[in-house]
């Protein structure tokens, strides 16, 4: 039975620290520092162009919306006029 128990012991041992030298490695790996390829550097550059497209969209909705609304106060303070002459 100590036999046994000196094995268990010694495999958790081997089995801590592969997985501290897993997590060792993967710590200092850091995509970041890593050197910018021609394939990261067109997505930068088309997803650049996808965000002032979506700006452009958003600020005509935004135009639209505003005159919307302005038309809909102007209606309104027409109608409570109009209500204010019949009474």
């Amino acid at each position: 039975m100590n036999r046994t128990s000196k094995a268990m012991s010694a495999l958790c041992a081997v089995l801590m620290a592969g997985s501290m030298t897993t997590l060792a490695v993967a710590q200092t790996h850091d995509p970041a520092s890593e050197p910018m390829t021609h394939a990261d550097s067109k997505a930068a550059k088309e997803q650049a162009k996808a965000n002032k497209k979506a700006d452009v969209a958003q600020a005509k909705a935004d135009k639209k919306k505003t005159e919307a609304q302005a038309d809909a106060d102007k209606a309104n303070a027409e109608a409570k006029v109009k209500d204010a002459k019949s009474q």
